[in-house]
């Protein structure tokens, strides 16, 4: 992430002509595609994780979606969904007239049975919650099916530390071809195995979000959860500027000194610059003996417009962004307890057919209330080209 500019395709489906739903136009905003789920069959369904998962959305369905042909014309639909999704939590809110008055609607802890159902599980996630919701793509997936790939960040606001929580995966939805509206809605978290209703997986997976897990109210690099497992995220880093000197190891703090003294005033023009958050440590080979320490600068800083340094081995860079892979832990930051967290992370990405590059960084949070401990993120970079399945 902070030592390559890695390539991420951006895509999205041909546009089309609009239908009689409102809201719906011709142009949409792109998505970002990550790998979709295999379709099994003559196209019935959408094969989520397991031939359980699977039967359950045929259960839950209530069109045959058995006929080769369709008479709906799913490209409108695809559109509709692109311009309709966004205001799923917002004031203007979805298009109710799009959706069946039995639209079914399952997640792993909730369900409903009927379109008054639906929008009253909308109104309680917007107002407990407060919701931001990402659409990343939509595609049709089946004669009758549409599916979605979405990020969705929510901050409880009921609980004193106001809790971020954060869920990413897919909403498969069926069309009634009697009326050519939403009849089904069905939502597979990435965080969890069991997505059938109801989840005690899933339960524990909100209930580990709502823990007190605070870093520093200091400024950090931006970026946008892509995919949250229950192991590891994968996020889209957009651009930032590091000042930065060699290190000695990737859990070592040699250098340290010497890139902060350059936001503290020494550099050319003895300008003390804000700080920021977190500390990074960068491994650009795979036996670890070429280490960089860096401090990330302000987001509205131009390389232009910054000072030189002023001590030798002392260098500005800017970060091209792009695709990392985190995995967050606690702790002192002890060289075996990274090396083995790096391992772990690599693993598991491996596994789930992902190609992480040689390398690896090391982001540390030190509240300054809590000397004693860290709040680490790890990062391993990704190659470009990772995701499969590009909306065409």
């Amino acid at each position: 992430m902070a030592s390559t500019h890695l390539c991420h395709q951006i895509s999205r489906p041909p546009q089309g002509r609009t239908v009689s739903f409102r809201r719906l136009t011709a142009a949409k905003p792109a998505g970002i595609s990550l790998p979709t789920h295999k379709h099994v069959g003559n196209n019935r369904s959408l094969a989520v994780g397991t031939q359980t998962h699977l039967k359950w959305a045929l259960r839950l369905s209530i069109v045959d979606q058995s006929p080769p042909t369709s008479t709906i014309d799913m490209k409108h639909l695809v559109n509709f969904l692109y311009d309709d999704l966004p205001h799923l939590f917002d004031d203007q809110g979805i298009d109710r007239t799009a959706y069946d008055d039995q639209v079914k609607f399952r997640d792993p802890i909730t369900k409903h049975d009927s379109i008054g159902g639906y929008l009253f599980n909308i109104s309680l996630l917007k107002n407990l919650f407060r919701p931001d919701f990402q659409l990343h793509w939509v595609k049709q997936t089946g004669t009758y099916e549409i599916t979605s790939r979405w990020t969705m960040v929510m901050s409880f606001i009921l609980l004193p530390w106001k809790p971020e929580l954060v869920f990413t995966g897919t909403s498969v939805m069926g069309i009634n071809p009697a009326t050519g509206k939403f009849c089904s809605h069905l939502d597979f978290w990435d965080s969890i195995q069991k997505n059938e209703y109801f989840s005690l997986e899933g339960l524990w997976d909100v209930i580990k979000q709502l823990r007190i897990y605070k870093t520093p109210d200091l400024e950090t690099p931006k970026y946008q959860i892509l995919k949250r497992t229950a192991n590891y995220e994968v996020r889209k880093y957009s651009p930032f500027i590091v000042v930065e000197t060699n290190g000695d190891r990737l859990s070592g703090s040699s250098g340290f000194n010497d890139v902060a003294g350059y936001i503290f005033g020494k550099n050319s023009a003895m300008e003390k610059i804000p700080m920021t958050t977190p500390v990074f440590t960068q491994a650009f080979d795979a036996d670890k003996s070429k280490v960089s320490i860096q401090v990330v600068l302000p987001l509205e800083k131009e390389m232009s417009s910054l000072p030189d340094p002023d001590q030798e081995g002392i260098s500005l860079r800017k970060v091209e962004g792009g695709i990392a892979a985190v995995s967050k832990f606690s702790g002192k930051p002890m060289e075996d307890v990274v090396q083995e967290k790096e391992k772990v992370l690599r693993s598991n990405l491996i596994r789930d057919g992902l190609k992480p590059k040689m390398g690896c960084l090391l982001a540390r949070y030190n509240d300054p209330g809590r000397t004693w401990s860290f709040i680490m993120e790890r990062s391993t970079n990704m190659a470009g080209g990772v995701f499969a399945g590009l909306v065409p």
